[in-house]
């Protein structure tokens, strides 16, 4: 995995470089979904796919015309290079290195049930003053929680559930 992040880097880097945005990342991000495709990786690593059929196949799939040209240079380059299989990891840096420049971070809620968007936008509220920085947040549920949330941003977990605080407490009394 380090590897892939190794080569994404430089490729994120010079699209952020070159004027991306937002745009550029919502681009990127459906690109890098058609991407992750086994059966695309294969069909782009024949030795007889061009680059252009290659380009044209994920775009067709995509639906999605590259209409910036700094997004279809990089995928040109992505796949004349063949390094499709990275176009994840770069569009995942790439995001990472915009919501940098807006202070804006990505926030995963886990929730035993779901959460419904007037819910969300209280707990949003409520954990942008715990971690200080606006949050995008998105919820998954996870049953396993029993009751409450876990929240994660970046390297941050905070952890309200049921489960974390059953565990806690046989840990306590197993000590």
């Amino acid at each position: 995995m380090a590897e892939l992040a190794t080569i994404a880097r430089p490729y994120a880097e010079a699209l952020f470089k070159a004027g991306g945005d937002a745009a550029a990342a919502a681009q990127l991000s459906a690109f890098a979904a058609v991407a992750k495709d086994p059966q695309l990786l294969q069909f782009a690593g024949h030795p007889k796919a061009e680059a252009a059929q290659v380009l044209e196949l994920i775009t067709s799939v995509s639906g999605i015309s590259p209409s910036l040209t700094t997004v279809r240079n990089l995928l040109s380059a992505v796949i004349d290079n063949g390094r499709l299989a990275a176009l994840p990891e770069i569009a995942h840096q790439f995001h990472a290195l915009v919501n940098a420049q807006s202070g804006v971070a990505d926030a995963t809620v886990f929730s035993a049930f779901p959460i419904d968007a007037a819910q969300l936008a209280d707990v949003t509220v409520s954990l942008e003053k715990r971690f200080g920085r606006k949050l995008n947040a998105a919820v998954q549920v996870e049953a396993g929680l029993i009751g409450g949330i876990r929240v994660v941003v970046g390297d941050e977990v905070l952890d309200t559930s049921i489960k974390a605080r059953l565990e806690a407490m046989k840990s306590a009394l197993t000590a």
